[in-house]
């Protein structure tokens, strides 16, 4: 039996001035918004500045509202669920004036802006998809 640890993840929906959303590849075999474990004495808002930063580079983000939580199991092997870990995530939208990408952490080699409605389809998870289509209204048509 697979004993299962739950960990508190969170990241961001990042919007640039073109309305263009931030994804993130994961170690070259999967595709994911900004996203990552919450550290000891952090505030996810807090961790999911600092994973927007080592994902991508940017630096200069204005938190507009919290989007939501939601949960699944980590992505593991051949982008199946890893049972050995649920995450609980913690959506955050955010703004940036900035375009240039360059992400900090080797596990993510690249960061990429795309369309509104191009993005469940760079996302690899199921639940990452059906979370940011649930929300989708949120960010577009004006309510950033």
């Amino acid at each position: 039996m697979i004993k299962t640890k739950v960990t508190a993840s969170a990241g961001g929906i990042v919007l640039n001035r073109q309305n263009l959303v931030l994804v993130i590849n994961q170690n070259s075999n999967s595709w994911s918004l900004p996203k990552g474990h919450v550290e000891a004495g952090e505030t996810p808002q807090e961790a999911a500045i600092r994973e927007i930063e080592e994902e991508s580079g940017l630096t200069q983000l204005k938190l507009i509202k919290i989007l939501g939580v939601y949960g699944r199991y980590k992505l593991g092997k051949n982008t199946r669920d890893d049972k050995s870990e649920w995450k609980l995530l913690t959506f955050f939208l955010f703004k940036t004036r900035q375009t240039r990408l360059n992400p900090q952490d080797p596990r993510h080699p690249e960061a990429r802006w795309v369309r509104l409605d191009e993005v469940p389809k760079f996302l690899t998870h199921p639940k990452d998809k059906a979370f940011f289509k649930s929300i989708r209204s949120q960010i577009s048509h004006g309510t950033a």
